[in-house]
């Protein structure tokens, strides 16, 4: 039971620590999105996410610019396009 338990701790102690980081390594950064590997040296590699390569070799992540990445293209609850479609509804009828 321990055995299994102790690789959850120490995950759980680096994703409290990688929270607190402004720099992530790539690792942590694998930790930090749950992408894989390949996925994030694709992404990397292709462009689509920003990182910082300081001595030619190692890649780092702002974590505040990873978040904002993971964050974009929001997608809006039904709830929320109701919301919006009513009002335009409301507000389109008074003109």
């Amino acid at each position: 039971m321990i055995v299994i338990l102790f690789p959850i701790l120490i995950l759980n102690i680096m994703e409290t620590n990688i929270n607190q980081k402004q720099v992530l390594t790539f690792k942590e950064a694998l930790i930090y999105t749950g992408f894989s590997k390949s996925t994030l040296y694709k992404k990397t590699s292709n462009g689509d996410i920003s990182f910082y390569k300081p001595n030619g070799k190692m890649i780092f992540f702002d974590r505040l610019e990873l978040e904002a990445w993971l964050k974009r293209k929001r997608i809006k609850s039904n709830h929320e396009l109701e919301i919006e479609a009513a009002s335009y509804v409301t507000f389109k009828g008074k003109k």
